[in-house]
């Protein structure tokens, strides 16, 4: 191994911010590149939307399913290495998606940058927090979060470009990038001391949860094909249900289990996780189905597409910052409840005001911008929320179940999505109420944030450390 140099405070930001930047933004590149893949790997009719919904939902139930395992993996075995040997798998993984040649062989090797990005998450944060001063360990874990944002905002006009001369560039891109991160983090990061005692992590336990998840995707998805009381339906949704039962015992005896019980008990804890779970539902079926609307049936190409869907995300980095400064003592969970409504506020906007007739500024933008500011106020203070009554031991995993429970419900809402765009071929009607279930969820997510403010008033029970 090359031998470690020392790096400024600045550029180890820069490095371990950037690898979270770019598994970020892959997925927004992805989402505006859907229809191009769908008419290029889907033969001469294209593909359907049932089936490219994996390349979504694929990375999505993995990445949520080993992330709190990844974690503990990385924190025993060293976060540094965990952090390169993920970073060097989402790159090497995101080749194989920019040469693929079928829709199957996409979605496999969107599993393993699952996988990768699953692993260098956790670890760079980590990383980070250790490799700084305390003075500057606050206003980098903000940075660090809020990559998430701006990979939004920019994710779609980026991906847009790259569509324009072909979507396997929207993989391809992540290959430089990547290689550039990768070295300079050999080179420059340092490791930390990782605890060799700790007990191993529940990988079982995260493969019951990607079951559970995808066997009920599996089944929302495929239920107008296969028909809604058909054999094979019914199946997947057993095959859910007996994997959660298991998922539940196996994380009661576990001694390092994927979601530990005793965070259950924080009632406050519990409720930010139901609300992240609900507001993501509703996000995941108006950020997909705004991106069709655009393409399919105003006929948009993956430039305007990208550009037109960035605007909504673009407000989520300003309404957070601005937030703060003009209420900076207003309650985390209140802020996340006005978020939730003005996402409700926003999808039914866009319903009210949808046409056939291209019009984005008078009937696309109005709604996704107030999108766009619910997440802004919704997520960094759901965060805040969720993670503040939890002792210092458990910060870090409670983090890592609450971003798990965003990632789960982006992919129902993608699945959900697509099971009511089968459902019939009147585009008003089915784009129609998969917006006004998509606004009653975001109205719904209210109700548990105020339910996470009145669990916070009661005494919970003490949360012991792992390990």
């Amino acid at each position: 191994m090359p031998k470690q140099s020392q790096a400024s405070p600045r550029l180890l930001t820069t490095i371990l911010v950037g690898s979270a930047f770019l598994s970020g933004i892959d997925l927004f590149i992805v989402n505006v590149a859907f229809d191009e893949i769908g008419r290029d790997l889907g033969g001469p009719g294209g593909a359907t939307l049932s089936s490219l919904s994996w390349i979504l939902n694929a990375y999505a139930v993995i990445f949520a399913a080993l992330l709190v395992p990844m974690g503990r993996l990385t924190d025993r075995y060293g976060r540094k290495a965990g952090f390169v040997a993920g970073l060097a798998l989402f790159t090497v993984a995101s080749a194989a998606c920019g040469v693929s040649t079928g829709v199957w062989e996409l979605v496999a090797f969107r599993g393993l940058q699952a996988v990768g990005a699953a692993a260098m998450t956790p670890a760079s944060l980590g990383l980070l927090l250790a490799a700084l001063p305390p003075e500057r360990r606050a206003p980098a874990a903000r940075l660090w979060a809020t990559t998430g944002a701006l990979a939004a905002a920019l994710g779609p006009a980026v991906g847009g470009v790259l569509v324009q001369l072909s979507w396997h560039w929207a993989f391809f891109i992540n290959v430089p990038v990547g290689v550039v991160l990768v070295v300079a983090a050999i080179r420059l990061v340092p490791d930390v001391r990782h605890n060799q005692d700790a007990p191993r992590p529940d990988l079982s336990g995260a493969v019951l949860l990607a079951v559970t998840v995808g066997a009920l995707v599996l089944a929302l998805v495929q239920g107008p094909d296969w028909g809604w009381s058909s054999a094979k339906v019914l199946g997947a949704v057993a095959v859910a249900v007996a994997a959660l039962a298991a998922f539940v015992v196996q994380s009661g005896h576990h001694p390092s289990p994927v979601i530990d019980p005793a965070l259950l008990r924080v009632r406050s804890f519990t409720w930010a996780g139901v609300t992240m779970l609900v507001f993501h539902v509703g996000f995941g079926i108006n950020l997909l189905g705004g991106i069709l609307w655009m393409q399919q049936v105003w006929g948009y190409g993956p430039l305007r597409t990208g550009l037109g869907v960035a605007l909504g995300p673009l407000m989520v980095p300003i309404t957070s910052i601005v937030a703060h400064r003009l209420l900076p003592r207003a309650r985390p969970s209140l802020m996340v409840a006005a978020g939730c409504v003005v996402g409700a506020a926003g999808s039914a906007l866009t319903v009210l005001l949808l046409t056939t007739e291209p019009s984005f500024w008078t009937t696309s933008f109005p709604g996704r911008t107030l999108i766009g500011i619910s997440v802004g106020l919704v997520v960094p203070n759901l965060v805040a929320s969720a993670t503040s009554p939890l002792p210092a031991a458990q910060t870090s995993t409670g983090s890592g179940v609450i971003t798990m429970a965003r990632q789960v419900g982006l992919v129902l809402g993608v699945a959900v999505l697509v099971s009511i765009l089968a459902s019939s071929t009147d585009v008003m009607a089915t784009f129609g109420t998969a917006f006004w279930l998509a606004g009653g969820l975001l109205l719904l997510s209210t109700g548990a944030a105020v339910a996470m403010q009145s669990a916070r008033r009661t005494v919970a029970e003490p949360v012991p450390t792992p390990g």
